[in-house]
């Protein structure tokens, strides 16, 4: 199964092919870049590099959140307009469980992938590394650093902080042992998207047409929030 897989769910933005559980190339940068305007460039040039065609790829796959709205909005139209003219079926990855992947190779460690959510939260997910692969330990979900580390504190020095909130949790973390995984393997990728896809596709319902795939946001973006709470307002 060949598989393109696009990741920008929070600053950094990767674009990634990967054919039969085998990386083959990964385009990633972490320079706070408007994702508008590098994704697809992203995507070209990695297929080029490559010598493949959209008529070539056998899924597409994007993490559809939780992560910033902007970003998340942003992957999932980038796969939507490769997918429809080309009629290429879709997997909407979990930002976090796409995270998690990056702490697979420490088993007996439980995962806590966690990214920014402002407003005194992060979205974050438990998982445990087992052989072969993750066990999720908890649902995808907005929580506050405090009650995140209660919750925590019965892993001790097994827990890995992996995503872009880790360093976020670390200092706090730090007196029960959790340990924080290296900035190389800490920022989500698109390799780790496609990984997670292609065991997610090959599950019944695993996959959807370019028209269902859809965000996955967790949270209100910030505008509805507003205009509920000034309809809330006018209503009391």
């Amino acid at each position: 199964m060949l598989i393109l897989a696009v990741e920008s769910s929070a600053g950094p933005a990767s674009v990634a092919v990967v054919k039969d559980n085998f990386l083959l190339a990964e385009s990633f940068q972490n320079a706070q870049s408007t994702h508008s305007q590098t994704l697809l460039p992203m995507v070209e040039r990695l297929m080029n590099d490559l010598s493949i065609t959209a008529d070539d790829l056998d899924l597409l796959a994007v993490s559809n959140g939780p992560g910033s709205f902007t970003g998340v909005r942003i992957g999932v139209a980038c796969v939507k307009g490769i997918a429809l003219p080309n009629h290429i079926p879709c997997c909407g990855v979990s930002t976090l469980e796409a995270i998690a992947m990056g702490g697979r190779s420490c088993p007996g460690s439980v995962v806590c992938a966690v990214m920014d959510a402002r407003r005194g939260q992060v979205y974050n997910a438990l998982f445990s590394i087992e052989r072969p692969g993750l066990s999720r330990l908890t649902p995808d979900r907005a929580i506050s650093v405090a009650d995140l580390k209660k919750e925590c504190l019965q892993f001790g020095n097994r827990l890995l902080l992996i995503g872009d909130g880790a360093a976020l949790c670390y200092e706090s973390f730090l007196d029960f042992g959790a340990r924080l995984a290296p900035p190389e393997s800490r920022f989500q990728r698109a390799s780790w998207v496609a990984l997670v896809a292609e065991r997610q596709a090959n599950r019944e319902g695993g996959t959807v047409s370019p028209q269902e795939l859809l965000p996955s946001y967790l949270r209100l973006p910030q505008a509805e929030r507003e205009l509920n709470k000034h309809r809330r307002e006018r209503e009391e």
